[in-house]
């Protein structure tokens, strides 16, 4: 960029990685980006919402409300340096939490709190800018005209909210006839792995620029000059499906990234460098292993085949070929000496509890448990052993939904990279790795055509290991009902009066179609208690992060209308 447009109107768009609560190193980088804004003679600098504290600090600024009397500290030092160059530095305000800090001359000369949607007007170098922060630009309201609107984000990486996002910021130049800066972290924290991509929009609502996206970037813009960008520059994730489609194919980089992302972070913020993990064979493992040697590197991966009695020669040998492929380290531990010293331990203690009680099941999971406990004792074991190492668990969304795992079992660990990635989706997932990550073909080609299975029982119909849609309803059906309630929110009616894409292509009858409508809606209630007790994990499509609701209330009723039920009373 010539030197001339430098010193003419332009604005630095630090787009950084930080630290939720350390405002020291969070202040350090901040530091860097102004000086290095000064340098370049620009008129203004910004940085993203929560650039001092890090973003996730709610709970902890209510309970120790210092956090935010320091911020204000460390601004008032931050702002000496601001001799040349005005920074908006996004930080946690005492009085309103989310702020952005004016600063220039050497002082705090404005705070723009978040919840004020007007009159946020700042004016650098005879340049008027309309400073807002977080998703408040949805609300903005602009009752003196600005030369510039700037939006001070953090905003993770949610494929649903893509779009809108942009369409957002898009209308808002349009509506005003202004330019629209667009500031975004980058970087991971615990759940929300934030993509970058910080933009600009001129005042026709057309992208002129855009930062890189998951890596830091500083980029110095003139918003009111700069041309539109070509789309080779600028890779943008909409993914508006209107019904849901088993073609994943456009969001596969996206989700990569961000999970790649999540783990670099947790891992690198933690002080954890080493994983361990169980390889079974099967496909989530086999995935969280891929992401993880090329998150951490394969030297700090190692991966345990825990074979039982019941585990297939194919799933040992697919094990195995994964670990050699990506170079990671592994070893065999088999788990039946342990599986039947605690069944033993366990059938003692049963029949003294069955002259106290007279309920006992006529039919158990209590062996299946004991051997995902039993794998998961070996990989804690590891961890415990060596320094600096994290046990993984490989639970996808589908099972997590449906309550298919083990608590203390496959469920647990430190971290969870797939488990907001559902099955069919992971799948797609596998395919793409093996054709785009950095191991190219590391995957064998069985794990990606076998039937998913966590071979822990026998099927008594087939005398093989019982596969998962045999015991919960075919994937594809299983997964559309996730995406229904998480895209439309649709009820347990609508999904019934409705087509499933499983349906286009398989004969299904209105009853089978009810049966398996009741189970997932009764496991995914009286799963409850499982969900919330997952490790971290990496947010890739939904913003059902949030969804609360009692363990209490697993008997919810979610299907019929009310007429229907009070009639149906009347009947009694």
């Amino acid at each position: 960029m010539a030197d001339e447009k430098l010193k003419n109107g332009c604005v630095g768009i630090a787009q950084i990685n930080l630290i939720a609560g350390n405002l020291e190193y969070n202040a350090k980088k901040i530091v860097k980006y102004i000086k290095e804004a000064q340098d370049k003679e620009l008129d203004l600098v910004v940085f993203p919402e929560f650039a001092l504290s890090g973003y996730g600090l709610d709970d902890a600024v209510k309970k120790f409300p210092i956090i935010a009397e320091e911020n204000k500290k460390w601004l008032e030092e931050i702002a000496k340096i601001t001799t040349k160059t005005t920074a908006l530095v996004g930080f946690i305000d005492t009085e309103n939490y989310s702020s952005v800090a004016v600063l220039s001359g050497g002082k705090i000369q404005k705070i723009i709190r978040k919840s004020v949607l007007s009159d946020n007007i700042t004016v650098v170098n005879g340049v008027k800018y309309f400073i807002n922060a977080g998703d408040n630009y949805k609300n903005a309201e602009i009752s003196e005209k600005p030369d510039v609107f700037i939006n001070c984000s953090a905003c993770p990486s949610i494929i649903q909210e893509e779009k809108s996002k942009n369409d957002i910021l898009s209308n808002i130049a349009k509506k005003y006839s202004v330019p629209v800066i667009y500031v975004n972290q980058v970087g991971a924290t615990d759940n929300y792995s934030f993509d970058g991509a910080s933009r600009v929009f001129d005042k026709n609502g057309q992208l002129s620029v855009c930062a890189k996206s998951f890596e830091e970037d500083f980029m110095v813009v003139n918003p009111q000059k700069d041309s539109v960008c070509s789309v080779s520059e600028f890779q943008s994730y909409n993914a508006e499906n209107k019904s849901f489609s088993l073609d994943y194919e456009d969001d596969m980089e996206r989700t990569y990234k961000t999970v790649i992302q999540g783990v670099k972070d947790y891992f690198g913020k933690t002080g954890f460098k080493k994983a361990v993990l169980g390889l079974s064979g099967g496909l989530d493992s086999t995935v969280c292993a891929v992401i993880l040697a090329e998150a951490l590197g394969s030297e700090n991966v190692f991966g345990v085949s825990m074979p039982s009695k019941i585990t297939s020669d194919q799933s040992k040998s697919d094990a195995q070929i994964l670990a050699q492929n990506l170079g990671i380290g592994f070893a065999v531990a088999p788990i039946k000496d342990m599986v039947e010293t605690t069944n033993n331990s366990l059938q003692s203690l049963f029949n003294g509890v069955e002259q106290f009680w007279d309920n006992r099941y006529s039919q158990s999971f209590t062996m299946d448990n004991i051997q995902a406990r039993s794998r998961a004792m070996l990989l804690w074991g590891v961890s415990n052993e060596f320094g600096s190492c994290l046990p993984i668990a490989t639970s996808d969304k589908s099972e997590a939904y449906m309550g298919y795992a083990t608590i203390n079992g496959d469920m647990s660990g430190g971290f969870a990279p797939i488990a907001d990635i559902t099955k069919t989706k992971l799948f797609a997932l596998a395919r793409w790795l093996n054709k785009n990550g950095k191991i190219k073909n590391a995957i064998p080609q069985s794990v990606i055509e076998k039937r998913p299975g966590a071979e822990l029982a026998i099927d008594p119909k087939t005398g093989k290991p019982l596969c998962a849609e045999d015991a919960l309803m075919p994937y594809e059906f299983l997964d559309e009902i996730i995406w229904r309630i998480e895209n439309k929110k649709e009820s347990y009616n609508d999904m019934l009066e409705s087509q499933f894409l499983y349906e286009k292509e398989h004969d299904v009858s209105k009853e089978q179609k009810i049966q398996w409508l009741d189970k997932f809606y009764r496991r995914m209630s009286t799963a409850l208690y499982k969900k919330s007790i997952l490790p971290p994990f990496v947010i890739v499509d939904s913003p059902s992060y949030d969804y609360k609701q009692p363990i209490t209330s697993s008997r919810i009723n979610y299907k019929g209308t009310p007429q229907e039920i009070i009639a149906e009373k009347l009947k009694v």
